[in-house]
């Protein structure tokens, strides 16, 4: 069978079947805040939010935001805070009547049985075209890398930076975007801030959090630090702004 990809403009019922693949991602991934921003307005970018169907179910996702950057808004470049920046910027930009001049992607899932078949590529040219679609000079992306959940100790700089003989990017997901012609522009530190409770922690992750230091959490790209005597816990994430020009 072949993959089709539709927006939830025009099929608003996969809503909630494009949910289903939330379940694919680390349970603590579910606690940033920023979050309830964007999915409080999914249905008002509906035309930048994908859903991958094959045979009638659900095989992949895509989200993305439009959003205004420029120097009179003093926008002077992508925020350092990533993903939980532009989410914030989206959010603002309506209600300040701003008209967007990009689109931010978001996320994509593909779920395990379509990866490395092409889809994550055709999701990636989708939200492309969508942006072409409202006139936005570039559609960027605050990427996660795929495989850095391995090395949390490593500097997610010095990580992004590595290449192949071929000098394309080491890791999959930063490859992919350039391969699709995107340039990795810089880091962005604080991409994602996830607080919690020791309590809170300990029923996302299963993880003791007895003992105030640094923890390394399954799926995570770095440690997460724990604070005993004050009992919360904080994972800051840093991701790679990736700019794809339109």
């Amino acid at each position: 069978m072949s993959v089709e990809i539709v927006s939830l403009a025009e099929r608003p019922e996969l809503e909630s079947s494009a949910d289903v693949l939330t379940d694919l991602w680390p349970r603590f991934m579910l606690h940033d805040p920023m979050a309830a921003l964007y999915f409080a307005r999914r249905r008002d970018h509906a035309q930048h939010a994908f859903v991958a169907l094959e045979g009638g179910q659900v095989v992949g996702r895509a989200y993305s935001v439009p959003f205004a950057m420029g120097w009179l808004l003093r926008r002077h470049g992508l925020p350092p805070d990533g993903w939980d920046g532009v989410v914030q910027w989206a959010w603002l930009d309506p209600l300040a009547g701003r008209s967007p001049t990009h689109v931010s992607a978001l996320e994509i899932m593909v779920a395990p049985s379509h990866r490395g078949t092409g889809l994550a590529l055709r999701l990636v040219e989708t939200m492309k075209d969508a942006a072409r679609g409202i006139g936005a000079r570039e559609l960027v992306a605050p990427v996660r890398p795929s495989r850095k959940h391995e090395e949390p100790h490593t500097p997610m700089a010095d990580y992004a930076a590595r290449t192949r003989e071929d000098g394309l990017p080491a890791d999959p997901w930063l490859r992919l975007h350039v391969r699709a012609g995107g340039r990795i522009e810089r880091v962005c530190p604080t991409a994602m801030t996830i607080t919690g409770t020791l309590a809170q922690w300990r029923s996302w992750t299963g993880l003791p959090f007895d003992r105030s230091g640094m923890v390394v959490v399954a799926g995570a790209l770095a440690p997460v630090h724990v604070d005993v005597e004050q009992d919360h816990a904080v994972y800051v994430e840093a991701n790679v702004w990736v700019v794809h020009p339109l």
